[in-house]
């Protein structure tokens, strides 16, 4: 995925090469604010200190198998919500799908390329894959046995059946012929394969039918391909949409499939059919826009999204029971390797499960969570919506969702600053938000009452890119300013900046938060965010979003940290600090919470922490590429993964600063692509109460007696989440629910 041209959608980019260079931050100021005296570039990686050798990283494709394994561990657990299990089963499935379409394509087409180099953990590329490969089909065949061995017995206990046509009565039966007529039937294409119609072309991630029919004249056998059509649900509900709402009533589901091949005879009139089977291929599905060629950003990326549906194949999942010759068949004519087939038992694409995981069962679900508005914008309890404006002048307003509610923060600031008459402009990153957002709502409105508003859309985030197209194009008719940030890096920041006329002149309002603008995932994302009126943020954001709108190669910052030019380099300075005070003998601890640790740089300098004696700790959602507790190397490292009912997405960086903490909250991952090839942005927060609050959060993380998994120096991850006499470790997510809910009763009081 390629860079972004500067400008609006009709600004040419001819002339445009690489992009001016980003400010240095002034906290801290070492590494932070050295300059390059050439021509405008990207800031240089920093590489790390002496030889990388196998046993010092983890491979970080192996890494992300090994978070999907722990997604699969959920989905394993009895002492889950059934449903919710249910619904793990279905994310692990798509987590797979994207792993194939992104990170293994990307890794064969480097291979095919001669462009692969040997991973940082020692492993040569084709190693890697064969791993991956070992390491996936593993993970596939153990998600098969799940769902076949625990998941569908426990659902037939609650009377959730996923039914085959042949256990079904006549009645069912005879409902489903209609419906299938009605409204499955108009919308099949069977497609032939003789020397008059070729082997037909099959999309990315489509379920389909592998038919072979008789020609009961000449006795001849054909090859026939019917797409099961994916705009219509994968599972049929059998009983109506309400049937599986009532606990002890039965609710039957059918895979669509089932349905079709049961009245194969309709699409092959006088046709014997004589066997039919299911597959699915994984295609290539990642986009590259050279934007350095491309005149118009926009038209480039819809063209590219088309050839996205021809990308190379890179698996072929079959079912366990296929004829070999049709499996032969299908391995010729889609050109894969062997090694590239996946033989799991039928129903293939569980996804499909989140049809049942959305069944309206309260027993069989967490218990339902109502966010709460934060304290310090609604002080007491009202029905009137709070005044976010009078609330970010009296203090820096921290938001941890989703127990903080977004729609009365972040979305209150929003639509409160398109509707006030005093506010003057709006300026405004979306990288990821829902086609009906109220927040796109609010920039329209803003933009019709007169205001300057500016959104900045990264229409490159990866599978948002046509809806992101679509409501950039509908911001523009607004007469939203709409740009696409600097060529050559994807704009990932989270930022909000409204400018106000008061009293004593203009004021800026700022919102810097670690998750996307989109209110549904900020009802099961956990993010942070930074609601403040702070003069020198303000004066910050005003400066990056004149960096992205503009040019303003020499912007430096105060309170933050902006990659790609000083993320890296800030964060690295701070752990050195850390290394100094630990050899002084000073308090020094390290504490972080991202979503994946994979920088070289970034994880060298926390070796060199733990060498020094300083006490690290990384909460790591999904990919770890540090190994810790290496002796000699990485002691005093802890890693611990926190998984469960909602995703956790935040980004934090805490250094104890000789006992006067530092807190960096933001948008950015430890990978090479978010401090190189992207625009992120961390903010120090300034408010003791706050910093207190997150090093608070963090140490629960971090408890022993929290549940979550541990990663040894193997690379292995172990859940704990029972203590030694079986009772269950603290749920840190349920605990925060209550947490909520103990504050909000103590302001009624």
């Amino acid at each position: 995925m390629n860079p972004d041209p500067v400008g609006t959608t009709k600004t040419e980019v001819k002339g445009a090469t690489l992009p001016p260079r980003f400010g240095s931050s002034e906290v801290p100021a070492a590494r932070a604010t050295q300059d390059r005296i050439d021509i405008p570039e990207f800031a240089p990686s920093l590489e790390p200190e002496g030889d990388i050798t196998p046993d010092r990283f983890l491979d970080r494709e192996l890494s992300w198998l090994a978070f999907n394994s722990r997604v699969l561990e959920l989905a394993e657990d009895p002492d889950l919500f059934l449903l919710e299990r249910v619904n793990f089963l279905s994310i692990f499935a798509s987590n797979l799908d994207e792993f194939f379409m992104v990170r293994v394509a990307g890794l064969k087409r480097r291979i095919a390329t001669g462009l692969a180099v040997p991973s940082p953990a020692g492993l040569s590329p084709i190693e890697v894959l064969e791993q991956i490969g070992d390491a996936a089909r593993k993970l596939q065949e153990r998600h098969a046995r799940v769902f076949a061995e625990q998941i569908r017995p426990a659902l037939a206990y609650e009377h959730i059946h996923l039914m085959r046509w042949d256990e079904l009565d006549d009645e069912a039966q005879h409902r489903l012929s209609i419906m299938f007529g009605e409204k499955v039937f108009p919308i099949l294409t069977p497609l032939a394969v003789d020397p008059a119609h070729p082997f037909p072309y099959i999309s990315g991630l489509s379920l389909n039918l592998a038919v072979i029919v008789r020609n009961p004249v000449s006795d001849k056998e054909l090859f026939a391909r019917v797409k099961v059509p994916d705009q219509l649900p994968r599972l049929v509900s059998i009983d109506g949409p309400r049937a599986g709402a009532v606990p002890g009533r039965v609710a039957r589901f059918i895979a669509l499939e089932e349905v079709i091949a049961v009245h194969l005879d309709k699409l092959f009139p006088g046709m014997e059919v004589m066997e039919h089977h299911s597959f699915r291929v994984t295609r290539n599905e990642d986009v590259e826009v050279e934007e350095d060629d491309a005149e118009n950003l926009l038209q480039a990326l819809e063209k590219e999204l088309l050839r996205r549906r021809f990308g190379p194949p890179v698996r072929l999942e079959v079912t366990t029971d296929i004829n070999p010759n049709i499996r032969a068949l299908l391995v010729r004519e889609l050109g894969v390797e062997e090694s590239e087939v996946y033989s799991v038992p039928a129903p293939l694409d569980l996804r499909g499960l989140s049809v049942i995981g959305g069944i309206d069962r309260a027993d069989l679900h967490y218990p339902k969570h109502v966010p709460h508005t934060s304290r310090y914008l609604n002080e007491s309890e009202t029905s009137k919506a709070a005044n976010v404006f009078a609330a970010m002048r009296r203090r820096d307003i921290l938001l941890h969702h989703p127990y903080d509610s977004f729609s009365t923060s972040v979305q209150a600031f929003l639509e409160q600053a398109a509707a006030d008459p005093k506010v003057q402009a709006i300026k405004q990153t979306l990288y990821r938000t829902s086609g009906d957002s109220p927040i796109v709502d609010a920039l329209i409105d803003a933009a019709e009452a007169g205001k300057q508003v500016l959104a900045l859309v990264e229409i490159k985030a990866r599978f948002d890119e046509q809806a992101n197209i679509s409501w950039a194009r509908k911001l523009e008719q607004a007469g939203v300013h709409v740009v696409y940030g600097i060529v050559g890096l994807k704009t990932h920041c989270k930022l909000s900046l409204v400018v106000r006329q008061e009293v004593d002149g203009l004021r800026r309002y700022c919102h810097i938060g670690t998750g996307n603008y989109h209110p549904r995932t900020a009802r099961y994302y956990e993010d942070l965010g930074l609601l403040t009126s702070n003069e020198q943020v303000g004066e910050d954001l005003s400066k990056l979003f004149n960096q992205l709108s503009g040019y303003a190669p020499k912007s430096t910052f105060k309170r933050l940290l902006v990659a790609p030019r000083s993320v890296r380099s800030g964060l690295i300075d701070r752990i050195e600090t850390e290394i100094r005070n630990a050899r002084a003998g000073i308090t020094a601890r390290v504490q972080i919470k991202v979503n994946s640790m994979v920088d070289e740089a970034i994880i060298d300098a926390l070796y060199r922490a733990s060498q020094a004696g300083v006490k690290v700790d990384v909460i790591v959602r999904g990919i770890c590429s540090l190994r810790p507790g290496v002796p000699g190397l990485s002691e005093n490292i802890t890693v611990r993964s926190v998984l469960g009912r909602f995703l956790e997405h935040s980004r934090v960086f805490a250094f104890a600063n000789a006992n006067d903490p530092v807190v960096y909250i933001g948008s950015a991952d430890m990978m090479h692509r978010n401090l190189d090839r992207r625009v992120e942005a961390l903010v120090q927060l300034s408010n003791r109460e706050d910093t207190a609050e997150v090093m608070d959060l963090l140490r629960r993380y971090m408890d022993p007696g929290t549940a979550s998994w541990h990663l040894d120096n193997q690379g292995h991850w172990t859940r704990f989440h029972q203590a030694e006499d079986g009772s269950p470790l603290l749920d840190i997510q349920s605990w925060l629910l209550a947490s909520r809910s103990r504050q909000r009763a103590v302001a009624r009081r």
